[in-house]
């Protein structure tokens, strides 16, 4: 079975120094996260993995100059090797008026599958119109957006963690759950502001199997629906319709057939979230899901196939 994994991270030493004078990233991640060349090839192969699309870690790129400096060298990373690396785009999402060139020239120019865009950008999340002109062209392109998260704002990280022992508030408000609260938040907001109203045909990938939303779902239309009467198709409706949900990070069953019978099994998206997580606890869920044997297929390849211009 061919196994493709979509939120799969780099982080060269160089440019992640460069963002703020010292890696955030050291010892043995952040060698991981340097190397994508031959040892991760290997880790690859050893639990069946075909291909990896690579994206930067957070936070977004500040300056287009930055953005463009980290796709250029993810451009280096996969003409390397082709046939096992693909890309996410980084934009600058603090600078909007950069992101439509930056995204079209990645697809255009460096063949990429779309962009990867961590959270908000300074506290203003991605239904600001600024970000419209964005959207526009990732829909004329036909290419999607992953939606991934990042750590939150300082004065929400004051009000619901700084009272903590400080390395239990940085993993809760991050990968421990608060991340996950605020990506799924994120997501309902732009259904909710009408971004799919002004670009129906523009797709968003959210990891982390929907980021707590398709278990809260069917709670948030009875309530928002509501009060948006504006809004042409109902929540549930574009959620199915305009986003796809991937495994990453999360590897048992409940929440993966909670985000099956939400979504369907074709809006699944295998991910493994590497080096964050691993190849080999990824694999291991996969071979144990209790799908058909279509539907694993489904899951490992064949969606994603369908909707980014993968090789095969």
């Amino acid at each position: 079975m061919r196994i493709i994994a979509i939120e799969e991270h780099f982080a060269p030493r160089d440019l992640e120094a460069a963002r703020g004078g010292a890696t955030n990233y050291p010892n043995e991640l952040g060698t991981l996260l340097d190397e994508v060349g031959e040892q991760r090839i290997a880790d690859m192969d050893r639990y069946g993995i075909s291909f990896q699309v690579l994206a930067s870690t957070p936070p977004n790129a500040t300056s287009a100059a930055e953005a463009t400096r980290w796709n250029d060298r993810l451009a280096t990373i996969i003409a390397a090797h082709p046939d096992r690396f693909g890309g996410f785009a980084s934009l600058s999402t603090p600078e909007p008026e950069s992101c439509p060139a930056e995204l079209e020239r990645a697809i255009n120019d460096l063949g990429f599958y779309g962009a990867m865009i961590h959270g908000h950008a300074n506290g203003v999340f991605c239904d600001s119109p600024s970000l419209y002109p964005t959207f526009a062209k990732a829909e004329e392109l036909g290419v999607p957006i992953y939606l991934h998260p990042t750590p939150p704002v300082p004065a929400v990280f004051d009000a619901y963690y700084r009272d903590l022992k400080p390395d239990v508030a940085q993993v809760l408000s991050t990968s421990g759950w608060g991340w996950h609260a605020e990506t799924g938040l994120h997501a309902l907001r732009l259904i909710v502001a009408g971004v799919f109203e002004r670009f129906p045909g523009l797709q968003i990938i959210i990891g982390h199997m929907g980021e707590n939303l398709p278990f809260s779902l069917a709670r948030a239309e009875s309530t928002l629906g509501r009060v948006t009467p504006e809004l042409t198709r109902s929540i549930s409706q574009t959620f199915c319709e305009n986003f796809y949900v991937t495994t990453s990070g999360y590897f048992t069953l409940p929440p993966l057939v909670c985000a099956a019978m939400v979504l369907g099994v074709d809006r699944l998206i295998f991910s493994v979230d590497y080096p964050f997580a691993r190849n080999e606890e990824a694999r291991a869920f996969l071979d144990t899901i209790p799908f058909s044997l279509g539907d694993r297929h489904k899951i490992a390849h064949a969606n994603v196939e369908r909707l980014l211009p993968i090789p095969i």
